[in-house]
């Protein structure tokens, strides 16, 4: 679902489309698997409902999991897709998904 791009991110292509939630969010059974693929360490027992750090043209977004959403789908709160300039949706668009450092230090400085 998700390739190496370059060195802070992975990049995938998923349908994105508008939300009525205050949060974007992916199906939550493909969340888990994505968070164990990518995030996690392997060391003990790790979360694997933490956010993921995904980059929609120029705005990194915080992704949780949730059931309502289809497989292979990205929903995004209406206001962000206006910001985004998400013509049509949904539309099949490029996302990156930071990798774990990365995706660390963006929630540090508060890109998130």
């Amino acid at each position: 679902m998700f390739e190496p791009f370059s060195s802070g991110y992975y990049l995938g292509r998923l349908f994105v489309e508008p939300s009525h939630d205050e949060s974007a969010t992916m199906q939550q059974n493909q969340h888990e698997r994505v968070n164990r693929q990518l995030y996690a360490s392997g060391d003990g027992v790790e979360r694997l409902d933490a956010p993921l750090v995904m980059k929609l043209g120029e705005t990194h977004l915080a992704v949780h999991g949730s059931p309502e959403v289809p497989e292979g789908t990205l929903a995004v709160p209406e206001e962000t897709l206006e910001s985004i300039r998400i013509e049509n949706p949904p539309t099949l668009s490029d996302v990156l998904l930071a990798k774990a450092e990365h995706a660390e230090r963006l929630v540090s400085y508060g890109a998130v």
